[in-house]
């Protein structure tokens, strides 16, 4: 009974793992406040807004234009930022980022990884415009391209910047039109640091406007085979709210539940990279996700109020906790997140000493397996005990052959299997028990490698070229299901003849379930299994042993 239960309790589990990739983010409630849409929530000043826990240090608006004066630029011009980090490129026409090439990380091409979607060149709305329509689902795409913040040319106010690690620049762009509307935007820039503060201010006829700057669309430029092998989330809005972290798929989107407000920050994101959005300080904080383009070819945009500080770059644990704002919460470690961050926490320590994520890994196992050592002997005597007592459960069977229709018979022959269990010092379920306790282990693995950027196109060797991404040519999981078959074969099994065949299929199983898992989690469960047989061989000799030291005190009394 316990090895159906075992096979059962497998099979849901790794059966969860493909379920968990649709639910495993809650969903996003729907905002509070008058009913007219996704613009009410976000700009809704009913109650005052949180203070993240570090707030963006607030940069001087420029003197003011007068009213009637008109400001601008005579043609587009680009500027370049460089850092350590980063590449960016910004125009003056709009005043929007056009370029964010990361150095230290690679496309498919094995070229710097463009932040920004060559989309956005396509529909002529980048990064950094603003959203000026009342109602953000009835502004299409050439109107916010064609609105008289994103078609002016800025006046510039500084130069290319080149910053070393610890140095500090700043850009600003100001235009008037002469007819109310007043627009600046001023980025601050840190050398060696992803993070820059911004301060945007709008006016229309000398009345201050909310300034609302839009990401999008998507993140990126992920190719189709970048996708197709990627096993997580794709993009969307992530946010945090107090203690409350959302998010809502491109996928899964909803004009009735994409729209949030009194946040801490928010966020466009898929697994590895993210554009973040910290509000000013002291004032309102709003964001939504929202849905541009035909139907047929859907643009999604992140609509952020009132940025105060932005981050463009990798999702890196230490990064982001440098970051500050509590961002580290956008890693989405998943259900048993505390056993994800202690594995990630172990196996940084290890790649300090074995620069090679692969052999990272096969160490961590190691020492996963030695720590589970002692449920995993345990499991195995209890096992093999059992083993000894299927003819007494078989003959109490057969005494209560009525026990599966007569409620009598199944109580007394279950007091009769309870009593028969201690005196042979059995638990039924100790051959299960220490197994799933090892579950969460398992999906800290896979969490780990679905959402820990070190792991992204890190090879361990020969034809292995990626951690994140399945095995190309199938080895290893073929091998893993080898080695499961020969450990099945070695472990002591109380099921009946039948039940030890199906077990038997079980290897076959999990192969099928691992040919398209990361190839990191296969490594990891290949290892696990040759540690395992070796293991067994030495618990089956002990056992062994021990079994006829005992039999040799029972021939001498």
């Amino acid at each position: 009974m316990e090895t159906k239960r075992l096979i059962l309790a497998i099979v849901l589990s790794f059966a969860v793992l493909f379920l968990y990739q649709l639910l495993f983010v809650k969903k996003a409630p729907e905002t509070q406040g008058p009913a007219v849409g996704p613009v009410a929530a976000a700009v809704e000043p009913a109650a005052k807004p949180p203070a993240p826990s570090v707030s963006p240090e607030p940069i001087p608006p420029a003197p003011e234009v007068r009213p009637g004066e008109a400001v601008s630029g005579l043609k587009e011009e680009e500027l370049k930022v460089a850092t350590s980090l980063y590449r960016a490129v910004w125009s003056s026409k709009g005043a929007v980022l056009k370029s964010f090439l990361l150095r230290n990380h690679r496309n498919e091409r094995k070229e710097d990884l463009e932040l920004v979607p060559a989309a956005a060149g396509e529909v002529g709305v980048f990064p950094f415009a603003l959203l000026e329509d009342a109602d953000p689902d009835r502004a299409g795409l050439e109107a916010i391209a064609s609105s008289p913040a994103n078609l002016a040319l800025y006046k510039l106010e500084g130069a290319s910047l080149d910053l070393r690690d610890g140095q500090r620049g700043e850009l600003k762009f100001v235009h008037a039109d002469g007819r109310g509307l007043e627009v600046e935007k001023i980025f601050r820039f840190h050398g060696g640091r992803y993070d820059f503060e911004v301060a945007i201010t709008v006016r229309r006829n000398g009345q201050a406007v909310e300034p609302r700057v839009l990401w999008g669309p998507g993140i990126g430029n992920p190719s189709s085979a970048d996708l197709a092998k990627r096993f997580g989330s794709g993009g969307g809005v992530s946010v945090l709210s107090g203690t409350n972290f959302y998010r809502v798929d491109e996928r899964k989107y909803k004009p009735e539940t994409s729209a949030f407000n009194y946040l801490t920050w928010a966020a466009y994101d898929d697994n590895y990279f993210t554009a973040l959005f910290v509000p000013a300080k002291g004032a309102g904080s709003a964001a939504y996700l929202r849905l541009a383009g035909p139907d047929d070819l859907p643009f999604f945009y992140l609509a952020a109020a009132n940025p105060g500080k932005a981050f463009l770059g990798p999702k890196e644990i230490d990064t982001l906790t440098a970051f500050g704002h509590e961002a580290k919460k956008i890693v989405r470690f998943g259900m048993f997140g505390f056993v994800t961050e202690i594995l990630y926490a172990s196996i940084k320590v290890i790649h300090r000493a074995i620069p090679n994520w692969g052999f990272a890994i096969i160490v961590l196992t190691f020492v996963i397996k030695i720590i589970f050592f002692p449920l995993t002997y345990s499991s195995t005597k209890s096992m093999s005990k059992m083993a000894e007592l299927q003819p007494k459960i078989k003959a109490l069977r057969a005494k209560y052959k009525k026990s599966k229709t007569d409620i009598q018979q199944r109580r007394a022959m279950n007091e009769e299997m309870m009593k028969l269990y201690k005196e042979h010092g059995v638990n039924p379920a100790g051959g299960c028990l220490p197994l799933l306790i090892q579950l969460p282990v398992f999906w800290g693995f896979f969490r780990l490698l679905t959402v820990a950027i070190e792991f992204r196109h890190s090879p361990w060797m020969l034809w292995v070229k990626d951690l994140s991404a399945k095995d190309p040519l199938f080895i290893t999981p073929i091998l893993m299901g080898i080695t499961q078959f020969i450990s099945q074969k070695m472990t002591p099994t109380s099921a009946d003849p039948s039940q030890a065949r199906m077990m038997l299929i079980m290897p076959a199983v999990m192969t099928l379930f691992f040919l398209n898992f990361q190839s990191g989690l296969v490594l990891y469960w290949l290892t696990s299994n040759v540690l395992q047989i070796g293991q067994q061989a030495l618990m089956n000799k002990l056992m062994k042993k021990k079994k006829s030291q005992a039999d040799g005190k029972r021939r001498k009394t």
